[in-house]
């Protein structure tokens, strides 16, 4: 197969699996969040809490990658990474980011907007202590977005810190913890035939959710 224009130009699917009325969704996007996350849970998506993460640096040019969702209330969508990472330098320096969810199984899409603020540090120490002990260690073994010269410094690395912290306890390194994006902006997408798709978008205003339904 030859991937040129034109087998992108007709590379299409058309969405009939469900609707999205006004009716449907809660009045709270939040709540409205878990569900949709509940049904990609419950058709066994793989990773359904993956979603992209959108920066921009103080200039305005756009950054995007994979992260993972690791909480989900009121307060808003907590994720943890590298602070010294090239998402972290971004965020310092323009604290606002942009969320969407994928589940091409259930033809949605959820697109979160809203500001970025670090977690304390012990929210940060407390979801740290969870993960496996290889993930702390690369955690603080890896110099995240910094250039290196090949995989064996990285692997050189993760043995000389077990090897000097035998027996110790890991604890979090400073330059790693986590951040929720605040919402402002929610927004349900629910794919329909002929690109005539169903949005439902919720923005914060004077502290309250207004529901309004989007042109496709």
């Amino acid at each position: 197969m030859q991937v040129t224009n034109e087998f992108l130009q007709n590379l299409r699917q058309d969405y009939k699996s469900a609707s999205l009325d006004e009716s449907d969704v809660d009045n709270d996007p939040i709540v409205q969040f878990k569900k949709w996350f509940e049904h990609a849970v419950e058709a066994k998506i793989y990773e359904p809490n993956v979603m992209t993460l959108a920066t921009a640096d103080k200039s305005g040019r756009p950054d995007a990658r994979i992260v993972l969702l690791k909480g989900a209330d009121e307060q808003g969508f907590r994720f943890y990474t590298n602070y010294l990472s090239a998402k972290g330098k971004e965020l310092k320096k323009n604290p606002f980011a942009c969320l969407v969810f994928h589940w091409p199984e259930l033809e949605r899409q959820v697109r979160i907007e809203g500001t970025v603020e670090k977690l304390d540090k012990e929210t940060s120490e407390a979801y740290f202590n969870t993960r496996p002990e290889e993930s702390q260690i690369g955690a603080i073994a890896s110099p995240q977005s910094q250039v290196i010269p090949d995989r064996a410094f990285l692997e050189q690395k993760v043995a000389d810190f077990k090897a000097k912290n035998q027996d110790k306890a890991i604890v979090k390194p400073a330059h790693w913890g986590g951040y929720v994006v605040k919402p402002t902006r929610i927004e349900f997408w629910q794919g329909r035939s002929s690109r005539l798709h169903d949005r439902i978008n919720f923005e914060k205003l004077k502290g309250s959710w207004v529901k309004s339904r989007l042109a496709p």
